[in-house]
């Protein structure tokens, strides 16, 4: 039966890309930073983590019946920051809005959907685009955070199944298996 590596996310646009590269060029030099390329940019709605191979198409069909009932978000980007914190950095991300929750909403929306044997992880939904991962963590300076980023706002109108392939020595790609557009 196998396993595939799922996420459902959606896609930003160069405008929004250009404006994190251009934020975060001072940081370039962050030690053990991992820089991630633009076309691994996304901003993750749900991870679903391994899923059985029979049930990639149910997985298809939440994605498809979730942004038929959605209608699309106007968004933004926010800021830079880091998980778990500066002092400790793993990632690095510039933060995207959700302040009416309607990012939030797709996630619930999708999970409702989902079918028996796909289900999101657990954690807490902060949207983001990660730029950079860090091993060992970073210890980013005060001043990272507030770090100017052109908040250029975007409409997110696509919902995207992605399945991480792996790459053997490299990062591996992300292979779109659907793409779904929100109603309206």
């Amino acid at each position: 039966m196998g396993g595939r590596r799922l996420f459902v996310a959606v896609e930003v646009p160069t405008a929004v890309h250009d404006a994190v590269d251009e934020a975060v060029e001072p940081w370039r030099g962050t030690r053990g930073a991992r820089w991630i390329q633009r076309e691994r940019r996304h901003v993750t709605i749900r991870f679903l983590g391994t899923v059985a191979s029979d049930v990639v198409d149910g997985v298809r069909r939440a994605v498809g019946a979730c942004a038929a009932v959605e209608p699309p978000v106007d968004s933004r980007l926010t800021g830079l920051g880091a998980f778990p914190s500066t002092r400790r950095a793993r990632v690095m991300w510039a933060g995207v809005d959700d302040g009416a929750g309607r990012l939030a909403d797709l996630g619930s929306t999708l999970d409702g959907a989902l079918p028996r044997g796909a289900r999101a992880e657990a954690r807490e939904f902060r949207p983001h685009l990660t730029i950079a991962r860090c091993d060992p963590p970073a210890r980013l300076p005060d001043d990272y955070v507030a770090t100017v980023v052109e908040p250029i706002g975007f409409r997110v109108a696509r919902l995207v199944l992605f399945e991480s392939v792996p790459g053997g020595r490299g990062p591996g790609r992300y292979e779109a298996l659907a793409r779904a557009d929100l109603a309206g």
